[in-house]
Order: C-alpha cells, then sequence, then structure tokens
C-alpha cells in the first residue's frame, strides 16, 4: 500500500466530525444482537463506530487500520462511552494477531485495494476460530451504478474494489453459508455514505 492511499484516510479521518457517523452500521448491530458476545475484530475499523458499540455490549473488540488519525477519533470515541478496544495501526501482514483468535470478524465497508483485497481474506480466515463467524458488508460491482446517480452514497469508484457474490464464495470457501445476497439499501451513515447503493451481505460460519 503506498503512502497516498495511507494519507488519503489520515486526511479523511482528521476532521472533528465523524466520517462515518458514531453510530454502528445497521447490518452490524443486527447480527451481533443474535450472537453470544466474545472476541471480535474489526478490519479497516477507522474511527470505531462499529468496534465501540460492540465493547458497548460486551465484546472484547479489536480494531486495525492504517490511519493513525482513525486510531486517534476511535480511542476518543471509546473513552466518550467508557469502553476499551484494542486497535493497532498498520498493514495487516505486520500487525500482532493470533491464529484462531478470534469468534468473530466484521468486515463493514472494508474496502482494500484490489490487489490485495483476496489476500486480506484469506489472512483473515486464519485468526478466525473454528465454528467463528464472518459479519460482512461493502459495496457491490452493481453499486457504480448508484455512484454514477449520487456520489453522496460514497464508495470505491473503481469496479476491481468492489465487491461480487462470486468473489465471496471464492474468498471464504471453507464456510457454511448463513446469509449472502445483493441487495439494494439505504444508507445514511455520517457524511460520506448517503443515499441508496447496492451492497453484498455475507454472514458465514467458519467449518
Amino acid at each position: 500500500m503506498t503512502n497516498p492511499w495511507t494519507q488519503r484516510w489520515d486526511d479523511r479521518y482528521s476532521k472533528e466530525e465523524f466520517a462515518y457517523g458514531e453510530e454502528p452500521n445497521n447490518y452490524l448491530k443486527e447480527q451481533l444482537e443474535k450472537l453470544n458476545p466474545g472476541t471480535i475484530l474489526f478490519p479497516a475499523e477507522g474511527e470505531g463506530r462499529n468496534a465501540v458499540f460492540a465493547a458497548r455490549i460486551g465484546w472484547k473488540a479489536d480494531a486495525f487500520d492504517i490511519s493513525a488519525e482513525g486510531k486517534n477519533k476511535a480511542i476518543k470515541l471509546a473513552e466518550a462511552n467508557n469502553v476499551t478496544i484494542g486497535y493497532q495501526v498498520g498493514e495487516l501482514e505486520s500487525l500482532d494477531y493470533r491464529t484462531q483468535q478470534f469468534d468473530v470478524i466484521a468486515l463493514i465497508y472494508a474496502h482494500f485495494p484490489a490487489e490485495i483485497k483476496s489476500a486480506i481474506h484469506k489472512t483473515l480466515h486464519q485468526y478466525l476460530r473454528k465454528g467463528g463467524i464472518i459479519i460482512f458488508e461493502a459495496f457491490s460491482k452493481k453499486h457504480l451504478e448508484y455512484l454514477a446517480k449520487d456520489d453522496k452514497v460514497g464508495g470505491p469508484k473503481d469496479i476491481e474494489s468492489l465487491f461480487s457474490i462470486e468473489e465471496i464464495q471464492s474468498d471464504f470457501p471453507d464456510y457454511e453459508i448463513i446469509e449472502l445476497e445483493e441487495k439494494e439499501i439505504e444508507l445514511s451513515e455520517g457524511l460520506f455514505h448517503n443515499g441508496k447503493g447496492s451492497v453484498i451481505r455475507f454472514v458465514g460460519r467458519k467449518k
């Protein structure tokens, strides 16, 4: 990953307002409320809204991102909510996670650069225990049509960084699929996710 990529997110997260708001993603909230709290990892977690929510309802929440500014905001948000989260900054291969460390991994709009996204998914697979759950929501390849009509909905502008059902099946082959669908949803998340978009939603249990 290049410095311009890191700089982009540092710039976005250095502002006073929260780029994607302080409330958790709706799909994540809905899924976590079905599970007993345990250990959970949030890749590309940015300003911490989802990790802080998980911690508030009893999860031991860990997160990582390439943006130090994101971590700063996340720690402040955690303190404001009287919870603690673990948060590492850097690229995944340099971070300190253990095999089968987590009960759940939540990928919420974790749009990694196209050339590394599948490799990151395969690495994350190792950190999830057998029987553990992946919760995933991110923009689908069809989302470009929505973005062309309204750029306030946000998301990557290159199709390679977006997801398809086939890619998810390929990246997570060793999972019982609990839910996997492409869906039009209405987003209202902070400054950068507003309006109709197309997403892939996936919940899978590691075999």
